[in-house]
């Protein structure tokens, strides 16, 4: 088995505010990076969110994924574990364990969601619509249909395990 590097495709350099933005489960999404210009090593989004927005509880099968918070405060729920994760707080998930997040600030929160590999961009891209502005976007005016977001989910290897909030601690 031979062990080749791949080399990325170019450099990379954006700057504030550059980037393919998305309105994706209430965040401001920006991607900065993606698979297709990392060689498939990584994928980096920046996500801006108000307070109480978060994701799912669900589970990767093909990626590890870290957050890095530059502002504000998440709660992240990674295998079990419950970390108030403030300003300058690093958190990994590694694949194939279940996690969830939310924004816990009244202020809202300013961070950094990375996969590697990267891919992960593909899946927010199915679900999200470009954004309009470079906002948080408007309040939904329903929630998305969970049946139809565990299908699509399931598609690119993760499994919707539950809502979204941080599950109850067990006595």
């Amino acid at each position: 088995m031979s062990n080749v590097h791949v080399p990325a495709q170019k450099a990379i350099a954006l700057q504030p505010g550059d980037g393919e933005a998305l309105w994706f489960m209430g965040f401001l999404a920006t991607i900065k990076a993606t698979g297709e210009e990392t060689a498939g090593r990584v994928a980096v989004i920046h996500h801006l969110g108000p307070q109480d927005a978060g994701s799912p509880l669900h589970v990767h099968h093909r990626e590890d994924e870290w957050f890095y918070v530059l502002d504000g405060e998440l709660t992240i729920w990674v295998g079990g574990q419950v970390i108030r994760a403030a300003a300058g707080s690093f958190v990994f998930g590694p694949q194939g364990t279940p996690h969830t997040f939310t924004v816990s600030s009244a202020s809202g929160a300013s961070f950094l969601l990375v996969t590697e590999p990267g891919g992960f961009e593909a899946f927010m891209r199915t679900c999200a619509e470009p954004a309009r502005s470079l906002t948080l976007p408007p309040p939904p005016a329903s929630p998305p249909d969970p049946v139809q977001m565990a299908a699509l989910a399931a598609e690119y290897g993760i499994d919707i395990l539950g809502p979204p909030g941080i599950p109850a601690q067990q006595p």
